[in-house]
């Protein structure tokens, strides 16, 4: 008996040590450079647009928009999956097909106009923006949308429509009556990234949006119903209870700008993140059944958020020393400023100083 004792207080008291040691390497310790600007990111917290009620409209974004617009970023990402990525899952649909469905821009109304498939449509849209000049025609911009279109990247498309005067908002150079159609409706499609995003690329004079979203996570669970009960019955709890209640109080307010804009401001305020991990990630963490699906979820959730931070970290390093805007679901917001303060030239910034 006092043997079975002594070996459990060493196993207890080993697994106590082993959480209690830390690396001695913290990369977000090392900042730089000793010169020169570093990255700065502000990652904005939104709630899906498309799932707020009907009083809801475009035009009460007008003071966020503002906001935003002051910081003056130099590059904006958004929460969608890129053409090449959808181009990649396309070749496994028997794990891809669901998120391939849900997540990706079908690219064959305008490979039949422009004759590029993804990766070729990709590699000439480079090719035409490393070469654009200070005042492209309206040529250039249709036939650069139609190459957007052609590589999946629909939204960096409506930016170019966008930037086109009304009267040259037509079709040609690559864009067909069937594109054009197309963007029409995604000038009123209620989406962030379309309506945050690529609104304020036009204003403020960029040519594209950057696809930063991942889902190569993605794959089937065995027993879905099992899997969305353990789910369900974990996020029954009085975080979630929390934040449905602060949803619903601000349902009345969404039909104005300034109640938009205290909506923005309540989702990037501090001690957000830890709300939302007490709500969803650290109570599917800890649900107790056999099949372990709350962790099995975290993995795919950890996974997603540190592919998105390592896509944004891609696009600083190609121009260091930018302001990046990064809009994407309130629930990631937490995650990538965690992921993206580990690295060692970028700063993140404090919504709330910038939404104020």
């Amino acid at each position: 008996m006092r043997m079975t004792a002594l070996l459990l207080s060493m196993t207890l008291c080993g697994g106590a040590a082993a959480q209690a040691w830390q690396p001695d390497f913290n990369a977000s310790a090392f900042k730089g450079p000793a010169s020169g600007p570093a990255n700065e990111v502000l990652v904005l917290g939104s709630p899906h647009l498309s799932q707020l009620p009907k009083t809801f409209q475009a035009a009460s974004l007008t003071l966020l928009n503002d906001r935003l617009a002051a910081w003056k970023p130099q590059a904006i990402a958004i929460e969608a999956v890129s053409g090449p990525q959808c181009d990649f899952m396309r070749r496994y649909p028997a794990r891809y097909k669901d998120s391939i469905d849900s997540y990706c821009r079908d690219t064959a109304p305008a490979r039949l106009a422009t004759g590029l498939d993804v990766a070729a449509a990709t590699e000439a849209a480079e090719a035409l923006l490393a070469a654009w000049p200070a005042a492209p025609t309206p040529a250039q911009r249709r036939r650069l949308a139609a190459l957007f279109f052609a590589g999946g990247e629909e939204a960096s498309a409506l930016v170019q429509w966008l930037r086109l005067p009304e009267a040259e908002r037509r079709a040609g150079d690559g864009l067909d009556a069937a594109l054009v159609g197309v963007l029409v409706k995604l000038e009123t499609r209620t989406d962030e990234s379309l309506m945050i995003g690529a609104r304020l690329a036009v204003r403020l004079g960029l040519e594209r949006l950057y696809a930063m979203d991942d889902h190569t996570a993605d794959s089937a669970t065995g027993d879905e119903k099992a899997f969305g009960d353990a789910l369900m019955k974990a996020w029954d709890n009085p975080a979630t209870k929390q934040r449905t209640a602060v949803d619903k109080a601000q349902e009345g307010l969404l039909a104005s700008a300034e109640g938009v804009l205290a909506m923005y401001r309540a989702d990037n305020a501090p001690g957000q993140g830890a709300l939302v991990y007490r709500s969803d990630f650290g109570a599917a963490l800890n649900e107790p059944s056999v099949q372990r699906f709350g962790r099995q979820y975290v993995g795919y959730w950890e996974t997603r958020n540190l592919r998105m931070a390592a896509n944004i970290r891609d696009v600083l390093g190609m121009r260091p020393g930018q302001r990046m805007l990064v809009i994407v679901g309130a629930s990631h917001k937490g995650y990538l400023e965690s992921y993206l303060h580990q690295m060692h030239d970028v700063r993140i910034v404090d919504a709330a100083s910038v939404l104020k």
